[in-house]
């Protein structure tokens, strides 16, 4: 009896459903920067398409990357994040009037808001010279790549402002000054459900 339960035992071990494992690849710049704004654009693309993700979001300043973002990613939920108006001076927005109506002369959309890990935070630490919390996530997300952190930042203000759908998988794209070098596949989650955000890959980023 107890051979058979042995048995039986052993059967149900072979035959118990495995894990499931997504195998996929990630790729690793050698430096940062503009030059590998359009590897990061097709990169994203790719591994969208293969995730039925119809849902991009990309980080641009005067808008360059958008309007070639905006020439790749025809059909899909194209969100451009700027920088806040009176990022780089008061009432200066950055993102250049010409490109702005490029992106949405073709179906892209343009979100300008506060950033989620710098906003009244920053101001404090100008006047009081100490960090708050926003800013000290931002910092570790660094750790990763500029990249990555604006894309979980923006994942966060484009849940906030009714454009994506917290808990629905995006691609996000972003860089580390100029142009785009980082993607991931990311879950967003509104601002004060931060910890429900998941980066659920990487799709690319800049070794440091």
């Amino acid at each position: 009896m107890a051979q058979k339960n042995e048995q039986a035992a052993s059967a149900n071990l072979s035959t118990a459903a495995s894990p499931v494992s997504i195998v996929t690849s990630t790729t690793y710049f050698s430096s940062p920067g503009k030059d590998n704004t359009e590897e990061t654009l097709r990169l994203a693309k790719k591994r969208a398409d293969e995730l039925g993700i119809r849902s991009i979001l990309v980080a641009t300043t005067r808008g360059d990357t958008a309007v070639r973002a905006v020439e790749l990613f025809q059909g899909y939920n194209l969100t451009v994040v700027t920088h806040p108006t009176g990022h780089k001076g008061p009432n200066t927005q950055e993102l250049e009037p010409d490109k702005r109506a490029f992106v949405e002369s073709r179906g892209g959309r343009v979100l300008t808001a506060t950033l989620a890990f710098g906003g009244v935070g920053r101001s404090v630490r100008r006047r009081l010279n100490t960090y708050q919390t926003e800013e000290i996530i931002a910092y570790t997300l660094r750790l990763f790549s500029p990249g990555i952190k604006v894309a979980c930042e923006m994942s966060l203000m484009a849940a906030d402002a009714g454009i994506v759908r917290a808990g629905e998988e995006v691609v996000a794209v972003a860089g580390s000054s100029k142009g785009a070098d980082s993607a991931a596949v990311i879950t967003p989650a509104n601002s004060f459900d931060f910890f429900q955000l998941r980066v659920n890959e990487i799709i690319c980023k800049p070794r440091p």
